[in-house]
């Protein structure tokens, strides 16, 4: 008992530990929406979270600082929940720059090489309305991929696809339809590795919804109680389906606040 009690980490993996912060930011703990945001903006900007990236070094430290009770799974820092994550690119020739920043900043910078070809420019410029609710869903493919379907999963993607589509059924052969199909067939099965998984039902989510829309608070809302309402204790996955379409949401009023700020 007293090993195990000197083995337990004294104090939480703190921002300053793993980016080159200071201030305030450096003396927060990890956390696990924090890392979901991130995992957000990195699948939205790159299509993928990228390996040793800002998202997988916080999921890390986020994991961890949870188990040993530093933090709760539905913890944000309010650095990041109030003065935003982001990750944004500059076009140079021949390459771009990916930055991502935490409350202003920058955690990490790369270089990623540019197509040497490059299609023409949109007739109309297309404004950005923000990440939709399918593409919170293709993140969880990413972010929580492997883990196997649940009813408390599949009550989320069931209310992230009413909202999306704005109908109050969902869509025969759809994802929410997917994702109730597979949480009845891993109920009956004992082997986690024989189950169907979220990134076999929320891989390419958006070409399976009907409609789609940007995510809100009242979206992350609804999707966060039917994943809380539906789970035996009551909670939600710190990198599953309501927490990506919240960070979703997140970064959506972020940015629409920095908008009408520049307007």
């Amino acid at each position: 008992m007293s090993q195990r009690q000197q083995q337990r980490p004294q104090e939480p993996i703190k921002y300053g530990d793993v980016f080159s912060v200071e201030g305030e930011l450096a003396e927060k703990p990890v956390a696990p929406r924090d890392a979901a945001m991130m995992q957000t903006a990195e699948n939205a900007l790159m299509g993928q979270i990228q390996r040793g990236g800002a998202a997988s070094m916080m999921q890390s430290a986020a994991m961890r600082n949870e188990r040993a009770g530093f933090v709760g799974h539905s913890d944000v820092n309010d650095v990041a929940n109030y003065q935003g994550v982001s990750a944004t690119e500059t076009e140079m020739p021949g390459r771009r720059i990916i930055t991502e920043a935490i409350g202003g900043q920058i955690v990490r910078d790369f270089d990623q090489r540019a197509p040497l070809v490059q299609s023409p420019p949109p007739l109309f410029q297309q404004v950005d309305a923000g990440i939709t609710i399918g593409e919170a869903l293709e993140a969880t493919a990413l972010s929580c991929g492997q883990k196997p379907v649940e009813w408390s999963d599949a009550a989320a993607i069931q209310a992230a696809e009413v909202r999306a589509t704005g109908r109050t059924t969902i869509t025969p052969g759809g994802v929410a339809a997917a994702a109730q199909s597979a949480a009845t067939i891993n109920a009956r099965m004992t082997k986690d590795e024989d189950k169907t998984k979220l990134s076999d039902v929320l891989a390419d989510a958006t070409s399976k919804l009907p409609a789609d829309k940007p995510a809100t608070r009242k979206d992350a809302e609804g999707v966060t109680g039917a994943e809380m309402r539906n789970d035996p204790f009551l909670t939600t996955n710190p990198a599953g389906v309501a927490a990506s379409v919240a960070a979703a949401a997140r970064l959506n009023q972020q940015n629409n606040t920095k908008n009408k700020k520049e307007s």
